[in-house]
């Protein structure tokens, strides 16, 4: 529930991709917490349904400015959220223009439209991928950044302009470093895309087919690479974390990059146990050769955003799986067994 020293229920924030996966339930925890929101998506890969009766949505690109001086004006936003982007890892290796352009000159434009409109509080949605494959047990805030795709240059340059144009127009700064997003809060809002381990997994399970492990020959316990996967639900939690922290600095003197992740990791052969005992299918993966440049382990630390929001992860691997299960099963209802 939002801090009733910092609440300011005359606040509206924009939220950007706010139809999507991640979005939709940034929406919902922004709203629960009593948060006056706007959402401009362009629905290519968002849903209107998504979104909780009464919010206001205008569609459209990041990319068009006279649209966003408008939103900004018609309704007198004062903060931004923004988690549009695209994010596909090797869509953005074979489409390295697009990325760039709905990426980074995307946020550039919703930064001038706010900087020009006065705004002072900004949220930018960034990924572990800004890392690129961190030699370390633990990865800080300050461990370096090498990504290794156009989408984690992209959010690694995000990073950077945000910075610049909180320094440059008084703007308070949070970016966010998301670690692997799974699970959903409720079936409706869970994941339409197949392109994390989870869902790819329910995929090739509830078609007959084994999953795939990308390499069991890693330094790890099993051989298997080892992620930190977190619930969506604690990711749209740290948002409004990160709300409270900017609605409290009126002065544009925040500027910070956190990790969002649990601090623990999980093999794939881990989740595919998890998995084959939530869905009841043998989930029993055939070993494929290693995928180029994925590092054998990747775990957040979240002290930092421990320190600095008083968040921490309420949500386990289970929980994760089950709730996407449901959601793969309302969209699949010839899925359950």
């Amino acid at each position: 529930m939002p801090n009733p020293t910092s609440y300011d229920p005359g606040m509206t924030w924009l939220i950007t991709g706010g139809a999507g996966y991640i979005g939709g339930h940034v929406v919902h925890a922004m709203r629960e917490a009593g948060r006056q929101v706007v959402v401009l998506d362009d629905l290519s890969t968002g849903d209107a349904a998504r979104l909780p009766e009464g919010t206001p949505l205008v569609r459209g690109s990041v990319l068009d400015r006279a649209l966003l001086d408008r939103t900004f004006r018609d309704h007198q936003v004062t903060g931004v959220l923004h988690v549009a982007a695209k994010k596909q890892v090797g869509e953005s290796v074979e489409q390295p223009f697009h990325y760039y352009r709905e990426n980074l000159q995307g946020l550039q434009t919703v930064l001038e439209a706010a900087a020009g409109a006065g705004v002072r509080r900004f949220l930018f949605s960034s990924s572990a991928a800004v890392y690129g494959m961190p030699d370390t047990e633990l990865v800080t805030e300050s461990t370096p950044c090498d990504p290794m795709s156009p989408y984690g240059e992209t959010k690694l340059a995000g990073e950077w302009l945000v910075r610049a144009a909180g320094r440059a127009h008084g703007i308070s700064t949070v970016a966010l470093r998301y670690f692997n997003v799974a699970g959903a809060a409720t079936p409706e809002l869970s994941d339409t895309g197949v392109f994390n381990l989870v869902p790819m997994v329910f995929e090739r399970l509830t078609a007959g087919e084994a999953p795939r492990i990308f390499g069991a020959d890693y330094p790890t316990p099993d051989g298997t690479c080892i992620r930190d996967y977190i619930h969506v639900s604690d990711i749209a939690s740290a948002h409004v974390a990160a709300v409270e922290r900017l609605t409290a600095d009126p002065e544009g003197e925040t500027s910070l990059v956190l990790n969002i992740g649990r601090g623990e990791g999980v093999s794939v052969q881990e989740m595919l146990d998890v998995i084959g005992r939530v869905t009841g299918y043998d989930a029993t993966g055939e070993v494929t050769p290693r995928r180029p440049g994925d590092p054998a382990r990747v775990v957040a630390s979240a002290d930092l955003i421990r320190k600095e929001l008083g968040w921490t992860a309420r949500h386990g691997v289970t929980e994760m799986i089950a709730s996407a299960w449901e959601g793969w099963c309302l969209r699949h209802p010839g899925a359950r067994r």
